[in-house]
């Protein structure tokens, strides 16, 4: 399981030029599930998200994560992130999760994120989204479990 945080004092995400979910400061999460995955690796993934220092304390320093900002987490899942890109100029999918997969485990990670963090948005799986959002930072990770 893969995962693009970026650190956003806004972020949204429209389906059908409808807003489907938005928050103001906090993470937004891109989220690709791979074949193998599971839910140890969405908790482990979570855990690693909600945990990761990436706000500034009082000395400007990443020393805060996002429960201790009340900041918020907008969830948007993302096939692309397990693409396999290292040859070729197209890029391969064949160590993605099945569209089933993807989308249990997708959903399992929003529950879970539900229960860690009070404000928790998400996009809608397998829709074409449009994502915007305001980098704060910029401040961009790539994690993985």
């Amino acid at each position: 399981m893969k995962a693009l945080i970026q650190r956003v004092s806004s972020a949204s995400v429209d389906v059908d030029n409808q807003r489907v979910g938005e928050i103001n400061n906090g993470i937004l999460v891109l989220l690709g599930v791979e074949k193998g995955d599971n839910r140890e690796a969405a908790d482990k993934l979570l855990k690693k998200i909600v945990g990761y220092r990436i706000f500034s304390d009082s000395d400007g320093k990443m020393n805060l994560n996002v429960q201790q900002t009340n900041g918020g987490l907008l969830i948007v899942s993302q096939f692309t992130l397990v693409a396999e890109t290292k040859k070729g100029l197209r890029p391969g999918f064949s160590l993605g999760a099945s569209p089933e997969l993807g989308e249990e485990l997708y959903e399992y990670f929003v529950a879970e994120a539900k229960k860690l963090n009070p404000i928790v948005a998400t996009g809608q799986f397998g829709a074409d989204m449009q994502v915007s959002l305001v980098n704060d930072g910029p401040v961009t990770f790539w994690l993985e479990s």
